[in-house]
């Protein structure tokens, strides 16, 4: 083959070959818009459905959604006045920031987008029921605002009468606890259905934001009771505070993050009024107030007591009891009270706060379940196998060991009473 011909192959090669780079591009491109017109549309079910009447206030606006995601929900009145709200975590519903009104109209407008940018949209208008006239059960949430907790302090919602254990999911599904950062955690029902907890595998950290809402206001719960009110409270936790009682010493242990700072000889519940063994936390902090146990067994007398923080309903405190100084550190003499000097009891009171553990050892009574806020009186097995709402699985404890049972690592119905049992 001569020199030209070489030459004239080469270039026929070289010539031909954008031409087949750009038949690949074009096949491409059409096997990308085949893919394409072949995805199928995103799309959204809404409830309530459309025209839907007597619908609770409290209702949310449900979001099943296929082959796409909620890009924007659209909550007005019957004024045209725009609510806010935002989506659950699991994207199932869109929940307003606050309850509905009775017997207003409202709209909702629901837009979701596909992988490949397609949106769809769904409207659906719906009434709201008038106030209901069925029995309400009556809430109280055991978690003020704008306050500063120990690490330890669980929110605590109460009812009255007891929620059914059939409703109890729903009721749940209404509990919303936000962390600041983010440590998340679970409720826990008592098996009355009195009182339902929440907290988190481990302690909270200090300086952790929460904001809690108990959105219970005209729930139906099961088919005769409805929630009774809108609850909603933010709070910060503060320093790492723990105090262990140990009866057979007769010393309390003071621990500030996780290191000792102090022993405090007290007297503990005498034989026939014994302390409850178990871990309670600091439930109230009053600088003076009333014993009144007349009418209960063993007591019939009314003191007032300096520096008395519960730990129990059942009138469970640490407190300042000069009479009992020569007892404290040997022997047992009060009504179930840890009994502590003056001045112990009034630097007590600066160190601790609301919320801060508490465990008592020794004693001849375990802590009972709903006496008081006993969420961290059990494991946290037993405390996420009391959820009516499935538990995450990796929701569990840090396997780092606390330097201290009380520092951070990473029943009965309530039945508070005007007057204030102690001893």
């Amino acid at each position: 083959m001569d020199v030209r011909r070489r030459f004239a192959l080469l270039a026929a090669t070289v010539a031909a070959t954008p031409l087949a780079l750009g038949g690949c591009t074009a096949e491409r491109e059409k096997v990308a818009g085949s893919a394409e017109r072949a995805a199928p549309p995103p799309t959204v079910d809404v409830t309530p459905v459309d025209r839907t009447r007597e619908v609770p206030i409290s209702a949310e606006i449900g979001t099943r959604v296929s082959h796409g995601r909620v890009t924007a929900v659209r909550l007005t009145d019957d004024s045209g006045r725009q609510l806010g709200g935002e989506p659950r975590e699991d994207g199932s519903s869109w929940v307003p920031d606050a309850p509905l009104a009775g017997g207003k109209t409202y709209t909702a407008e629901v837009t979701v987008t596909g992988d490949r940018g397609r949106t769809a949209s769904q409207k659906t208008t719906f009434t709201t029921a008038r106030k209901s006239t069925k029995p309400a059960i009556t809430s109280t949430l055991y978690f003020a605002g704008n306050r500063t907790y120990g690490t330890a302090m669980p929110v605590t919602v109460a009812f009255e009468p007891a929620v059914p254990k059939e409703a109890r999911a729903a009721v749940q599904k209404r509990l919303f606890v936000r962390t600041d950062p983010p440590q998340p955690g679970t409720w826990s029902w008592l098996e009355d259905g009195s009182q339902v907890y929440y907290r988190a595998p481990d302690h909270w950290r200090p300086g952790t934001t929460i904001s809690v809402r108990a959105a219970l206001e005209g729930l139906p719960i099961g088919k005769e009771l409805v929630g009774d009110a809108e609850r909603k409270a933010t709070s910060k936790i503060g320093r790492q505070v723990s105090l262990d009682i140990d009866n057979a010493t007769k010393q309390i242990s003071v621990f500030r993050d996780g290191k000792l700072v102090r022993r405090i000889p007290t007297s503990l519940g005498k034989p026939s009024t014994p302390s409850s063994s178990g871990k309670m936390v600091i439930m109230e902090k009053h600088d003076r107030t009333t014993f009144d146990t007349r009418g209960e067994p063993d007591g019939g007398y009314v003191i007032d007591v300096d520096d008395a923080q519960r730990l129990t309903w059942g009138g469970e405190f640490i407190h300042s009891a000069p009479w009992s100084e020569g007892d404290q550190g040997n022997t047992n003499v009060s009504h179930g009270c840890a009994n502590v000097s003056a001045s112990a009891a009034d630097w007590l009171m600066g160190i601790t706060q609301v919320g801060d553990l508490v465990t008592v050892k020794g004693t001849e009574v375990p802590l009972q379940a709903g006496n008081g806020w006993t969420a961290w009186n059990v494991s946290w097995e037993e405390f996420a196998a009391g959820s009516a709402l499935p538990v995450p699985a990796n929701l569990r404890p840090s396997p780092q060991a606390a330097p201290h049972p009380g520092a951070v690592a990473g029943g009965g119905s309530p039945a508070p009473a005007p007057s204030v049992s102690g001893g």
